[in-house]
Parts: C-alpha cells; structure tokens; sequence
C-alpha cells in the first residue's frame, strides 16, 4: 500500500507533495482508498462533504468503532503526515483478519477530505462540515489563490457542493474515533515507538492586510514612502519574539504581495499567521499583541492593517476513559500533548475520540524530509490492531 501511494502528488524538483483539495493527486489518492475498500470486501460510501468510509459491517447498526486520517498534503510536505494513519487503518484490519478477530461492532476506515486545508485556507474541511463547525455558507465562499470557489472546485470533481453540511446522522452512529498520526515533533523515546495523545493546543490562523502605497523602487525618496513590506518585516519579527516569550508558536508561513514587482514599493502586503499555545488565554493574548505590534509599526510606516480571523480551534482534551483505555491497553505507553490540529480534534466535541502516535525520529514534519522507520510503522499498525480489537471486537 505505501508503495503504491509514494509517487502520488510527488513534486520532482521538490521531492515533497502537493496533493491538494480536489486536484488530480487527490483523485487519485480517492481511488486508491476506494480499490483498497473493495479488494478487501468492505462497504464504500463517499458521504455528502467529500469524506470516504470503507466500512466493515453495517453502518447503521451504530456504536461503530472509527479509524482513519486524511491523505491531501501541505505545499511540498512528507509522505507520513496524513497518509500513515490510512495506511495503517487498512493494515490493522488485515491484522485483525489474521488474528481471527470477531468484531461485535461495525468497524470503518476514513479519509477526511481537505484536512491541511492547503489549498482553501481553512483546515479540517470535511471534518468540520461533518461537525457543523463550518456551515454551507462559509465554506461556499471559500477562494484558492487562483480564485476558484471551493463548490466549483468540487463539482469539477463530481461532487455535489449543494449538498455539504452537518452530518448529525452519520456521527451518532459512531461510538469511538481513534486517528493514527505520525508524531509531529520528538518527544517519543527510542524505547517507545507508539504514544497516545492527551490533548491539542488551541490553534488558529489569522490574516494581517498591510495596506501602503505602490511607486518606483528606483525614484520614490525613502522618506516619501509608505512600504508594507517593512510593516509586515516587522510585524514577523515581532511575532517570533512574543511567541517566545509567551512559551507559544507564532508562524508566518504564507505571504502575498501586490504588485509583486522588482521594482516597485508594494501596494499590499498580505501574511498569513499560524498561531498556537497550551492555552486560549495566551493564544488569544499573543495575537492581540502581534496585532498590536503591527498596528503601531504601521503608524510609523504610512501603512493601514486589518487583522482577520480565519479559521480558529479551541483546546481539546481528548475523552479521558478512551484515552486512559489505549494507554492501559498498551502496556503503560507515554501521552502526551500536541501542538499539531488534526481531524481528531474537530470530532472530539460531538463523539469520543482519541489519538496515536508513530514515533518521528527527526521531528520533521510538513517537509519532505518527515520520516518514521518502517519497523516503527509496524508497531503503530500492531498498537492500532490492539485497540480496535479491545474497542471492537469484546
């Protein structure tokens, strides 16, 4: 199966992929996860927000026992974030089969559409559409940096866009999610290759406007000028020192300028801030002062910014008896928090969910250069068989 997905949405000249709300890496990434569905005689339903299920058992029997993760990318990211935790749902249901496991309750496998939100701006799509996290509306107005709308974009790829929303139904049916992830930092130990998750850090992004005037690079004085780009150099800097004085992350990741000429003092700068702490209280204070920062500086500079909210998740403490069960269940394994969002933590607040981690020998990750060791993938799929047969199969 990796092998099968490894050269899907690969960059050539970047060697990291670019598998990207419904491009043709993606649809390709679809079919894969629908043969795998039916090479194994399993039910396959794509549901009204573009999610794939690959169901063992009948789904509307309910207290279903869920697992899965998404298989889209970040511009040029690695092959493990995402993409593991598909693999290894497939993998610990053969295991399953080997072991001749019984299941009493449905067992399903999912691929989350749009999770990096790489390509939209916002993250977790199909799972927040599933929540009611991000209504219809919202997400109809959604643009890419081509302007194409998001509806557009997936009726171009057969999919009815009238039809996204909250999915009440199918979540009532589910009694357990557990999201196998690659670990996305290194705090596993050598002696530990697998760890549940305790919880996420609230996490948002937010957009800064800087907003100057456009002229010649080559003529206009330096004190005639009203440069964006210095409010927004600034503003960069700013955020780095905040976040660490804070004991939080700041990020901008993204930037747009206009006119985007050698030779011209730009229009507008536009910066995209990933933002994240242990807590809500100091992510919200850590923004309020980046926004402050920018504000001032823009004051000097001639510059008008405008601070947008984009996307924003809460912290999620994961269900504590789930958590606790695969800890147990797993022979005492290490849990610990993350910084990173995930589909997991969309979900948390309608069904009980809970979180694995493969262990990252670099901590690298979003970069071609993430990795995890073969030998430790297969314990991930071992720990995962565990837990779905002690979730599943009692």
């Amino acid at each position: 199966m990796w092998a099968e997905l490894l050269p899907v949405g690969r960059s050539a000249s970047s060697g990291g992929y670019r598998r990207f709300a419904w491009n043709s890496a993606d649809a390709e990434c679809r079919a894969w996860f629908e043969q795998q569905a039916r090479d194994r005689g399993l039910g396959y339903e794509l549901d009204r927000n573009g999610n794939q299920w690959a169901w063992l058992g009948d789904p509307a029997a309910g207290d279903a026992v869920v697992t899965g993760s998404h298989l889209d990318s970040v511009p040029d990211g690695g092959a493990f974030d995402g993409p593991l935790g598909v693999v290894s749902s497939f993998a610990a249901l053969d295991e399953l089969r080997a072991r001749g496991a019984a299941p009493a309750r449905p067992l399903a496998v999912v691929n989350f559409g749009d999770e990096e939100g790489a390509r939209f701006g916002v993250a977790c799509i199909g799972s927040r559409l599933t929540a009611g996290v991000l209504d219809r509306e919202s997400a109809h107005a959604l643009r890419d940096a081509d302007g194409v709308r998001l509806p557009d974009a997936m009726e171009r790829a057969g999919q009815d866009p009238a039809a996204i929303g909250a999915d009440h139904e199918r979540l009532a049916r589910i009694g357990a999610f557990v999201e196998l992830h690659v670990e996305q930092g290194r705090h596993l130990t050598e002696d530990r290759p697998v760890g549940v998750a305790s919880a996420i850090w609230p996490h948002g992004r937010w957009r800064f406007d800087f907003h100057g005037e456009a002229n010649h690079a080559g003529t206009t004085r330096i004190e005639d000028r009203r440069d964006p780009m210095l409010t927004y150099a600034t503003t960069v800097l700013a955020a780095r020192k905040k976040a660490k004085l804070a004991g939080a992350l700041a990020t901008f990741g993204k930037v747009a300028v206009e006119p985007n000429g050698t030779n011209a003092i730009a229009s507008l700068v536009r910066g995209w801030l990933d933002s994240r702490a242990a807590d809500e209280a100091t992510l919200a204070a850590l923004v309020e002062e980046i926004g402050r920062a920018a504000d001032e500086r823009g004051t000097r500079d001639g510059v008008r910014v405008e601070l947008t909210r984009e996307s924003y998740t809460p912290v999620v403490d994961f269900d504590g008896p789930l958590r606790d069960r695969l800890a147990a269940r797993l022979g005492g394994v290490p849990v610990l928090p993350t910084g990173a969002g995930h589909d997991a933590g969309i979900l948390a607040s309608a069904v009980p969910t809970a979180m694995l981690f493969v262990r990252n020998p670099s901590g690298v990750s979003h970069s071609p250069a993430e990795h995890a060791e073969t030998a430790d993938c297969l314990a991930g799929v071992a720990a995962l068989a565990d837990v779905l047969e002690d979730l599943a199969c009692q």
